[in-house]
Formats: structure tokens, C-alpha cells, sequence
């Protein structure tokens, strides 16, 4: 949690630049909703995906030329590349951006927070690696509690549109396909992570490329402040940067420290939001994202070794 990220005072320089990468990463993830909303107002989710993953791919890609981590052997594999670049990318990024444009950018956001909820029930689901404790399970029942108290099916009053609680919802789901998929096809080839994510990217532009409509894309580029959000925040930054950030990160501090970043982006999206954009949020969305949080803290507590909780 996110006591495994506090830095001693003989804490190197890779940790240090780790640390500023955690940060870095949780600002960016929470802002990604705002600079989907405003590309919204001027062409369709698949194509801000397009663009988001056009303009992310160029970092990623002069990394790995830089790593040499390319290599055409890797190509026996396509068939897993094909998949990961749905799972991780196309499809994940596609039910956000949809999901985005249906609902105000901090309840997305707020949403967005329940990405580990569904990685771990995909993970106990299909791989049966995660035993189920009375602490994971509250923790999952105070995060779907959460997730229902955003949707509020109940109410029939239209505030909070449906259809985009769903498409967050299947873009999580989406997300925690692509764990399993990668744990069980992809992790046992011991490839550069820097290559799969050239390859998943690069795969998915030429994906979204074939099934996005190429008429009126150029229309995000007469409002200055879109095309700087698609271009640089969901882009470069939200994207590009955002991989390489995550990969340092778990290099240097750890995959649980890496995980805790995922308390940032629902928190920023919240902020920025509500005194930015100037969206209004209940007091149920309030208490829905404790409930999220909570439950995403109780499943990392359970998941952590008996010893380490003490």
C-alpha cells in the first residue's frame, strides 16, 4: 500500500526517480478522463483511441530500439500480441473513452478505480490462483457497492447514464481479461516488456485503423485545448510515458508499490472535475469512491503475506 512507496534516507537515485514516477503516473491516469471529455465534444471514442494510441506508440517505440529489445523472432508469437492489443488496448481503451463521453469525467474517473476489483475476479474466475479470503471477499463487496452506488439502477432518474456505467465497466472487465491472458500465454515467454508493449500498441493502431472512420477526426484540432489533451495528456503522456513510468516503477520499488497507484487517478479525475469542469457530484459519489478505495485496500491487504500485515 502506500506505505511500501515512503523512501528511506539511504534510498537511491533509481527509487527516487521512482517514487517522482508514481506520482507522475497517478496525476496523469486521473487527468486522462478530462482530456477524453473535451476530444469527445468533437469526434467519436474510436477515434480519440486511434490518436491516443498513434501518438503514444512513438515513446514506447524508440524505447525499445533503444533497449534493442525488438526482435523479428518475436513474431511466432502475433497470435498472443493480437489478443493483448484487444484485451489491454483497443477494447480497454475504446469502453473508456465511450464510457467518458456518456458521464461526467470524475464519475468515469471514480469508476475507473474499480479496475483491480475486476482483475481479481478474473483471476480467481479463470485462473484459480487467488484463494478467496473473508478479507478479499469484503473487500469486494464494498467495491461493487460502490460501482452500484454510482449507477444507482434503482432510481430511474436518468442522472447518471447507464450505458456509460457499462462501457466503464466492460473496459474493466477488459482490463482484467488481459491479466489473465498475459499470466498464463504471455509471462511464461519471458519477452522484454518493452517489446510486448511496442507490439500491443503497434497491433492496435493497425486494429483500429481498419474499423474507425476516418471522416471529421481532423475536427479535434481547431479546439486548442483538445488536440493539446488528446496529443500530449492521453497521447504521449497518458500512454507513451505512462507504460514506461509503470514498468520503472515496479523495477524499482515493486509490483505492490505499483499497484497502490491506482488510490491517485479516481482522486485526481474527482478534483479536477469538480473544480476545473465544474461537474456536480452527490454525496453518494462520494461515498461510492471510499467504498472503492476500501475495497481495493482490503484486497491488497488480503493478497500481501500474513507476516507483512503486522
Amino acid at each position: 500500500m502506500m506505505a511500501n512507496i515512503i523512501l528511506t534516507p539511504g534510498a537511491n537515485q533509481s527509487q527516487r526517480t521512482a517514487l517522482l514516477a508514481f506520482l507522475f503516473l497517478g496525476v496523469v491516469w486521473g487527468s486522462n478522463f478530462i482530456f477524453m471529455k473535451w476530444a469527445a465534444q468533437l469526434i467519436s471514442p474510436a477515434q480519440i483511441v486511434l490518436l491516443r494510441c498513434v501518438f503514444g506508440f512513438l515513446p514506447v517505440l524508440l524505447y525499445a530500439l533503444s533497449q534493442r529489445a525488438l526482435s523479428w523472432g518475436h513474431f511466432r508469437y502475433i497470435h498472443h500480441f493480437i489478443v493483448m492489443s484487444l484485451l489491454a488496448t483497443a477494447i480497454y481503451y475504446f469502453a473508456f473513452a465511450k464510457g467518458t463521453a456518456l458521464l461526467p469525467s470524475s464519475i468515469a474517473g471514480l469508476l475507473s478505480g474499480a479496475i483491480p476489483l475486476f482483475t481479481f475476479v478474473c483471476t480467481w474466475l479463470f485462473l484459480r490462483e487467488e484463494r478467496v479470503t473473508v478479507i478479499k471477499a469484503a473487500g469486494i463487496v464494498l467495491g461493487f457497492f460502490g460501482v452500484l452506488l454510482i449507477a444507482r439502477p434503482w432510481s430511474g432518474s436518468g442522472v447518471i447514464d447507464i450505458t456509460g456505467v457499462v462501457c466503464m465497466i466492460a473496459g474493466s472487465l477488459s482490463v482484467g481479461l488481459s491479466f489473465v491472458y498475459a499470466r498464463k500465454f504471455i509471462s511464461p515467454l519471458k519477452l522484454p516488456v518493452a517489446a510486448l508493449t511496442t507490439y500491443q500498441i503497434g497491433l492496435a493502431i493497425v486494429i483500429l485503423s481498419t474499423v474507425t472512420s476516418f471522416e471529421g477526426i481532423g475536427a479535434v484540432f481547431t479546439d486548442t485545448r483538445a488536440w493539446i489533451g488528446l496529443v500530449f495528456g492521453l497521447g504521449l503522456c497518458g500512454t507513451g510515458l505512462a507504460y514506461l513510468a509503470y514498468y520503472h516503477i515496479v523495477a524499482n520499488l515493486g509490483a505492490v508499490a505499483a499497484s497502490s497507484v491506482t488510490y491517485i487517478p479516481p482522486v485526481v479525475a474527482l478534483v479536477i472535475g469538480v473544480f476545473l469542469a465544474g461537474e456536480k457530484i452527490s454525496a453518494l459519489g462520494y461515498l461510492a469512491m471510499i467504498f472503492i478505495l476500501a475495497g481495493v485496500a482490503l484486497l491488497q491487504i488480503g493478497s500481501r503475506p500474513r507476516e507483512d500485515r503486522k
